[in-house]
């Protein structure tokens, strides 16, 4: 799992040089690793939701077919991955980011890897990471 971090880490670091520091992840994205790091299967979700979210709906909702599912379905998931819904409903475009959020973001402070539950060690390893790359960038 830390080698999937450590790589996705890379590819958002170099997607967000790419689109200027935007990120520009999106919610279908953002599901599909939650939902690797819980170690769910599509049809496990299913059956987490009793049937509120099917399988292939999440399928089409993790590969950007659906980008703005019902806000029951985001709330189903929230429920299921231990998210926050607000930034799913974000995410979705119903709501605007709250100002505070905006705030943090601006300043670099968003925390990117909360949900994954990193260990102390895994935190450890990845911020060293992080400064192995800003380090090779900077003597470029």
């Amino acid at each position: 799992m830390f080698q999937l971090i450590l790589g996705y880490l890379a590819l958002t670091m170099a997607d967000r040089a790419a689109k200027g520091g935007s990120g520009g992840r999106t919610l279908g994205q953002y599901l599909a690793s939650i939902r690797a790091d819980r170690k769910l299967t599509l049809r496990d979700v299913e059956d987490q939701t009793k049937r509120e979210v099917s399988n292939a709906y999440l399928s089409q909702i993790e590969i950007g077919k659906i980008q703005q599912p019902s806000p029951n379905v985001l709330h189903a998931l929230a429920d299921i991955y231990r998210i926050d819904y607000s930034q799913l409903m974000e995410m979705a475009g119903y709501i605007t980011q709250s100002k505070a959020r905006k705030q943090s973001e601006r300043h670099g402070r968003i925390p990117t890897f909360a949900e994954h539950h990193l260990t102390p060690a895994e935190e450890t390893e990845l911020m060293e990471y992080l400064k192995f790359i800003r380090n090779r960038n900077t003597a470029k």
